[in-house]
């Protein structure tokens, strides 16, 4: 998976050296600017999947970048400003921003607007998403490659049964339908249902054991209670 960068745009060097710190503890790859012409100058020769910028600068303000960036970029951005009045946030996202944080911030609320941010961008955009594999099928950070018969969750690879892959693919050939367990048991063993539920909900707890940071609070395998499951990334 491609190393997601961020382009941070701020005067105050204490929250560029701030900001780099989380994100870089995320995996980001950083780009920094400290006024909008610089920002804009960066862009020229930099592909950046996310910008953080700040309202309140020298030369170019960050209404005024984000204005000419969004002439020909769509890439989020995330507007930083000590201005916090509800017509400062309108203004700022009426010309181009897709959120607008107030100062001070909390670091690691920041952080996750970035994913939140970076989720919604490499969902939907269909420009910036190339052709992918078509044997592969990815649903965020979880990647299942039928032809390979490999499952990478957070680019680590991960070790299924054959059961377990079967169980998995067929979830993600289904995404977002809830399939029973009676289903998923009927499609995987092929074989007369029975008392089939409590082997299928033992495989659904090893798959999330494996593939989910946190299986309590599972991200991808979803649980419809009384009907089954589905594979649904968050939104």
């Amino acid at each position: 998976m491609k190393q997601q960068t961020i382009l941070l745009v701020d005067d105050e060097k204490a929250i560029i050296e701030l900001l780099d710190i989380y994100l870089c503890n995320e995996g980001y790859r950083l780009l920094k600017a400290y006024d909008g012409l610089e920002a804009l100058e960066c862009l020229r020769t930099e592909d950046v999947d996310l910008i953080i910028m700040d309202v309140m600068m020298p030369r170019l303000d960050g209404l005024e970048a984000c204005m000419k960036i969004r002439e020909e970029r769509q890439m989020p951005i995330i507007m930083l400003s000590a201005k916090n009045t509800d017509m400062d946030k309108i203004t700022g996202l009426s010309i181009g921003a897709d959120d607008y944080v107030g100062k001070p911030f909390n670091p690691l609320e920041l952080v996750a607007r970035v994913k939140s941010q970076l989720r919604r961008y490499h969902r939907f955009n269909k420009e910036y998403n190339p052709p992918v594999n078509e044997s592969e099928l990815v649903f965020e950070d979880l990647v299942i490659d039928t032809a390979k018969h490999e499952v990478r969750a957070d680019s680590k690879r991960i070790k299924l049964t054959p059961r377990e892959f079967a169980i998995l693919e067929l979830l993600a050939r289904n995404q977002g339908q809830v399939l029973s367990i009676e289903q998923i048991y009927l499609k995987v063993w092929n074989e007369p249902f029975l008392d089939g539920g409590n082997t299928v909900m033992v495989h659904i707890r090893n798959i999330r054991d494996k593939i989910e940071q946190d299986s309590k609070h599972p991200r991808y395998i979803q649980t419809v209670w009384g009907v089954g499951y589905k594979l649904d990334g968050p939104s």
